[in-house]
């Protein structure tokens, strides 16, 4: 029998060994193989039969590594869709959809040769070897083995001798010898916990316990301490016992080694969910009973159903009621957010209806808790999962409800590595594979999702009110001409926001302030000649951070010293121009002293609990100010929010794109719903320049219907989505010429193929990151789905052909279906 097997590796197709005698083994598994001369990885089976390749020499699967299968095969089917869909291949998917510790690959382990076990013939070749390879010997007769990652640790990682090279001479010389090592990567945790000795289970030898350590105090009080919390959790963790009792580890020893306390270990869960709260009552106003009805008529002929709800108006509980029902029935809910931001409030808000069912999963958990989380669900010991878009690749066993909030947030789509796919159109096809339903839940559907819904292919649902009654905030426009002209420059804030500001605060409301910038100023800019310092990776202005007095590169992360000098006309006439979230906090300091602020983005939220922090705080009023980028848009739910401010609209209508419109009203739309949730009606004030702009008229009227009439006319002139499909090809090169060149030849190698259907090549915004120059060519493909397969496919095999030519084999072509930007 032979096994097609899935690599962790970017291969076109997958590769066939032989299954040894006596091997049990199913689809879905992991196998230890041998690929190339000397690598080894943990491979997934996908299909077992008995034709052998004709191509190759079969080789045989070394080992097993599951006695179960750690991936179900409707998951199999689901990553070869991926991989066809978003042209790459199954082995980038499974790259990316299993947790890092289940894929494991060898690592090269170097050993002394036994000629040199002893000391003398070690000393002896001090004289013959180098520096690091002599220390590298001394180093194997301490540890006898070492990985390569080791080796070049013990010689240092700025050393011009590379790790490979000292271990090459030395195995040349046969003094070291090498082999290659798959090992697990996966812990588990152990806790260690203290039990009372059975010797002293009843009263009488209890007693006579006590009356003999009252002559050793520190030894009573443990004792005393260990039955204290034993009284109230029932079990005695160590670290516990330690910490209440101020005792040290040599006083428990010793109870220990006098057998009175016994110690063993056990396996936990590195992440426990627990709710010690009182589950509540679910109650929907009569507007959201009828939106669960109308979602349950639709879910009996369609699969997938649109609610469209302003913001505010309860779409969460709408879910939660629907949540119920699955868990009752036994099954499992995928809840998709996206932002990690969003999942400790939804979380917390979940828990109170639904207990501990509740699980997350996300990038930020660890290698050793993501394997956790997947063997639960795939167990299905978890029912309800939150997570974002990485979630989706959870080996469920019973899901019957995909739930995507904000289903129209760019967040879920992937872009680096492959597979570059898009979380929303993957839940629906993985849903249809499972026969399982979707909810798209938003108050700013996208253009493609509402079309959808418009002609019939989903089920449509909408929400018009707002929970409690509570109307739509008052919406005002600040022009940002009205900004001192002496102030122009230092001031950012109209003299309107502010006044506004100030009256929130005095009504002891919060306010969030949306700047889509971070930074203290997006560049430095020379007054007199007018340069900008720019990144010497990237072809992108430097933004200057004030808070580590840098200037940084958002795109490769390199930092520089901030330029107090132009390096073109010598002039020391450097300013800051325009402003980001950090120059806003800066600038609210000086107006608001007495507040309390805080800012959100993505350089305040770079620790792991960072977010969770953040909001909790938030929500118990110990901010009074939040200025942040987008995190503060998406879905958060605050009770005491009176005033939103969206300080420079312009910067979200100008950029060359063709959903510029759709992304500009999405953010200030969802913004401003973040203003008077509960209580009195709040306000939004916009402030821009452009005040005449269509889209803000639309923002204004909170007229969603009258924006997609507008944008779906422009698209079908234009042949954008959704009347076509879009595919771009994306060409790295570290030589802008090379880069350059195979575009040109690509471009006219698919225009033969595609006529009329190709714009480009042309080297994007920032045409030039991390020192690798950057071409772009956009295709348009019809949306018939019987053509559209074959049609990506050509596209695949032309950049294929194109890099069979020695000029082009290392120019980088990555194709993007439905890219995003």
């Amino acid at each position: 029998m032979f096994a097609d097997v899935i690599l962790p590796l970017a291969l076109p197709k997958l590769y066939t060994y032989q299954i040894p005698e006596g091997m049990k083994v199913e689809p879905g598994m992991r196998v230890v193989v041998q690929f190339g001369k000397r690598r080894k990885y943990a491979a997934i089976i996908k299909r077992i039969h008995d034709e052998a390749p004709a191509a190759y020499a079969v080789k045989p699967v070394l080992s097993k590594l599951d006695e179960y299968p750690v991936v179900w095969p409707h998951q199999l089917h689901f990553w070869e869709w991926i991989a066809q869909y978003y042209a790459c291949t199954e082995g980038e998917v499974m790259n990316v959809a299993i947790p890092a510790h289940l894929k494991l690959s060898s690592e090269t382990i170097i050993q002394l040769d036994p000629a040199y076990a002893d000391e003398t013939s070690i000393a002896a070749l001090a004289v013959q070897l180098t520096d690091e390879a002599f220390q590298i010997v001394e180093a194997l007769a301490v540890r006898h083995e070492l990985t390569l990652a080791e080796v070049q640790q013990l010689i240092g990682e700025t050393s011009y001798v590379s790790a490979q090279a000292v271990v090459k001479s030395l195995i040349d010389q046969h003094i070291c010898v090498a082999y290659e090592s798959i090992r697990e990567s996966y812990r588990p945790k152990l806790e260690t916990y203290i039990l009372l000795s059975p010797v002293y289970a009843d009263e009488k030898a209890l007693h006579q316990l006590f009356d003999q350590l009252e002559k050793a105090p520190k030894q009573l009080q443990l004792l005393m301490k260990f039955y204290e919390l034993r009284e109230k959790q029932g079990w005695v963790r160590k670290k516990d016992l330690l910490e209440q009792a101020e005792a040290s580890h040599n006083q428990l020893k010793a109870l220990i080694d006098k057998g009175i306390f016994q110690e063993i270990k056990q396996t936990v869960d590195r992440i426990a969910f627990t709710y010690d709260g009182a589950i509540q009552q679910l109650h929907l106003t009569q507007s959201q009973q009828t939106c669960v009805q109308q979602i349950h008529d639709w879910f009996r002929e369609k699969r997938v159903v649109l609610l469209h709800g302003v913001t505010s108006s309860g779409k969460t509980l709408i879910y939660v009621s629907l949540i119920q029902e699955a868990i009752a029935k036994g099954e499992q809910v995928l809840y998709l957010l996206p932002e990690i931001a969003l999942t400790a409030q939804m979380i917390r808000r979940l828990q109170q209806y639904l207990g501990n069912q509740v699980g997350v999963y996300h990038s930020r958990l660890s290698h050793n808790e993501r394997v956790e989380m997947w063997n639960k669900v795939r167990e299905g010991s978890l029912q309800v999962i939150v997570g974002s878009r990485s979630a989706l690749w959870l080996p469920f066993c019973k899901l019957s409800l995909i739930v995507v909030d904000e289903e129209h947030d760019s967040s879920f789509k992937q872009q680096d590595p492959a597979p570059r796919y898009h979380a929303r159109d993957a839940a629906i096809y993985y849903a249809h594979l499972l026969d399982a339903r979707v909810i798209l839940g938003s108050a700013t559907p996208a253009v493609e999702t509402y079309q959808q819904a418009m002609q019939g292919k989903y089920g449509y649902v909408m929400l018009k009110e707002r929970y409690g009654q509570i109307a739509l905030p008052d919406m005002i426009l600040a022009d940002m001409h009205t900004i001192p002209r002496q102030h122009r420059g230092e001031r950012h804030i109209t003299p309107l926001l502010e006044d506004y500001i100030r009256r929130t605060l005095q009504q002891h409301k919060q306010v969030i302030l949306f700047q889509n910038r971070r930074g203290y100023a997006p560049s430095q800019i020379c007054q007199v000649c007018g340069w900008v310092p720019h990144c010497q990776q990237c072809d992108v202005a430097l933004t200057y951070h004030k808070s580590i007095h840098q200037l940084l590169c958002h795109y490769c992360g390199r930092k520089y010293p901030p330029v107090t000098q132009c390096q073109a006309c010598g002039s020391h006439a450097i300013i800051h121009k325009s402003f980001g979230t950090e120059r806003i906090e800066d600038e609210l300091h000086t107006l608001f002293p007495k507040a309390s602020i805080a800012r959100m983005d993505l350089d305040s939220m770079r620790k792991k609990d960072s977010y969770h922090q953040l909001i909790y705080k938030f929500e118990q009023r110990r901010i009074d100010i939040l200025v942040g980028t987008q995190m503060v848009v998406k879905g958060l739910d605050f009770d005491s929010v009176g005033l939103v401010g969206i300080l420079l609209a312009d910067s979200l209508l100008n950029y060359p794109d063709f959903r510029v419109n759709e992304r500009a009203f999405q953010l200030m739309e969802q913004v401003s719903g973040r203003a008077g949730r509960k209580g009195e009606k709040g306000i939004v004030v916009i402030q821009a320049y452009q005040l005449r702009h269509p889209v803000l008229a639309h923002v204004m009227a909170h007229d969603y219907a009258a924006f997609f009439q507008m944008e779906i006319e422009a698209r079908a002139h234009f042949q954008y989505p959704p009347f076509t499909r879009l595919v771009k090809i994306i060409l790295k090169h570290t030589q802008q010429e090379k880069v350059a060149e195979a575009a040109h030849l690509l471009a006219g190698e698919l225009s033969d193929k595609f006529p009329g259907q190709i714009t480009g090549p042309a080297a994007p915004l920032v045409s030039r990151i991390r020192n690798e120059y950057l071409q772009e060519i956009l295709i348009r493909l019809p949306r018939s789905a019987q053509k559209l397969q074959e049609q990506k496919n050509k596209i695949v095999n032309i950049c294929n052909q194109l890099q069979q030519n020695s000029s082009f084999r290392n120019v980088r072509m990555i194709v993007d279906v439905d890219p995003m930007g």
